[in-house]
């Protein structure tokens, strides 16, 4: 649950866990034993994810190109009753939506309106009153709601539209990739500048279509493969090299029966935590020969 607080708050893998350490540390280091450790120790990771968040986005301002979360392969916090809630306050869409919000707009939607904490242990949590916690959250949750989508897919849907994308993506099918895409599907890459921007910032179904179709059968005849999974609670997929090693991540945003937003992750530093991260450079540089060879 820590960890979940501080991924939402921080859209950092590394910097969740890292809040996590920081809290439990404390937690040992203080006398205090209190009534309830779970609001205690929530308390102390959203303080900390609070000013690592502070600090954080005068990095994020200077940050080369578009700025994603970390992709995230599974939430470690676990509720049955409200997965598919849990899984949507996870995904790409909801983390960059609550970027517009400051760190302690961010830390009240987080911790009262995802993990239903009442107003109080917000309010000790974030250091402020009650009646302040409320205002925020109101203000957070007027912003969070401006900016999402109006229908959303359910999640069998999601998964079956997820499964054709990727058939037709690996078969090259332009036809079917373009039929599953939105008329202003966007694709969009996070590379850090550390990376190439392999296929971003196109729009358009047929652009798009065409752009997906001639990127497979390079990739796929250099040994790379796609691993459909799930990525911050949505339809994704791993990208591979012949060896094994990390690409990049892909998440798709389906809303009424389409594709209306592609997002890679490429930055190698935001793929470590998923094992070893391949050499972009030499990926691309290897497909783009296999395509300039095919006859």
């Amino acid at each position: 649950m820590l960890f979940s607080i501080a991924y939402r708050i921080l859209g950092s893998v590394a910097e969740a866990e890292d809040a996590v350490q920081e809290t439990w540390l404390r937690y040992e280091a203080s006398p205090v034993r209190p009534a309830s450790v779970k609001a205690y120790l929530s308390a102390i990771v959203s303080r900390i994810a609070i000013d690592v968040l502070r600090s954080a986005r005068v990095r994020r301002e200077e940050y080369a190109g578009q700025w994603f979360p970390e992709p995230l392969l599974a939430d470690p916090y676990e509720d049955p009753e409200r997965s598919a809630e849990l899984a949507d306050s996870v995904s790409m869409a909801a983390l960059l939506l609550l970027e517009r919000l400051s760190p302690l707009e961010r830390a009240v939607f987080v911790l009262r309106e995802v993990f239903g904490f009442g107003f109080g242990e917000v309010a000790a949590a974030v250091g402020r009153s009650e009646a302040a916690c409320r205002q925020l959250a109101v203000r957070a949750r007027r912003h969070m709601d401006a900016g999402r989508a109006r229908f959303a897919a359910d999640r069998r849907e999601r998964e079956e539209l997820a499964g054709r994308f990727f058939d037709a993506f690996r078969e090259g099918d332009v036809a079917g990739l373009r039929e599953l895409l939105a008329a202003d599907v966007q694709m969009v890459g996070d590379s850090g500048g550390k990376a190439p921007l392999w296929g971003a910032g196109i729009v358009g179904a047929a652009n798009v279509a065409r752009l997906l179709a001639s990127i497979a059968g390079p990739f796929v005849r250099i040994g790379g493969t796609v691993q459909p999974h799930e990525v911050n609670g949505q339809p994704g997929a791993i990208f591979r090299d012949r060896d094994g090693k990390v690409v990049n991540t892909l998440s798709l945003d389906i809303l009424d029966g389409q594709i209306q937003m592609i997002r890679s992750v490429i930055n190698p530093d935001k793929l470590r935590h998923l094992g070893p991260v391949a050499d972009a450079w030499r990926v691309v540089r290897e497909a783009n020969q296999a395509r300039r060879s095919e006859p």
